[in-house]
């Protein structure tokens, strides 16, 4: 049976003020462990790190690019299973091992010269509220702990690693007139 589309809400049942917050996104970034994987981290015998990435997420990281939406992942996982990840989707900006992202956030739109109105983030725990709190646009998934979802404009209806980010990236092509242009 095939999945079922990883779509928000219609632009137009979406909260207007989420909406907007979407329309401005021009840099979209995203934790790894429990955003862009279910969260779980598999070590076999031999002490290496794998993960699993959901496909929808892919594609709908590759359709933001496509619309012109730089797309970055800020991680404090330093595992070699993301930066391949990565690199199979053209992520260029890719900052891994970091526990305090804020700073490294800070400098990557800086160096896009965008503000922080025009960045999007998603992220699951703790260390990513700073950015929930910084960014535009602010989003989690249902399994986060309150104390993050409290921080976020818009919980996805995916849980991570199952097209949450997917589903971020659908509501802002929707929202920038993307709908169903490509796919």
């Amino acid at each position: 049976m095939d999945e079922p589309r990883a779509l928000p809400p219609a632009p137009g049942a979406l909260d207007p003020a989420v909406e907007a917050r979407a329309r401005a996104v021009r840099l979209v970034t995203c934790d790894v462990d429990g955003v862009l994987t279910d969260g779980r981290i598999y070590v076999d015998d031999e002490g290496r790190e794998t993960k699993a990435f959901h496909a929808l997420d892919g594609v709908g990281l590759k359709r933001l690019k496509a619309a012109g939406v730089e797309v970055a992942w800020i991680t404090g996982s330093a595992s070699a299973s993301v930066a391949h990840r990565a690199r199979a989707l053209g992520i260029v900006h890719l900052i891994r091992g970091t526990d305090d992202k804020l700073p490294a956030w800070e400098r990557l739109r800086a160096s896009l010269g965008l503000t922080a109105q025009a960045c999007a983030h998603i992220g699951d725990d703790l260390p990513d509220v700073p950015l929930l709190r910084a960014c535009g646009l602010a989003a989690s998934v249902p399994h986060a702990p309150d104390e993050v979802r409290r921080h976020a404009h818009y919980v996805t209806r995916r849980d991570g690693g199952h097209g949450a980010a997917r589903e971020l990236a659908e509501l802002i092509l929707a929202a920038q007139g993307f709908r169903d242009r490509d796919g």
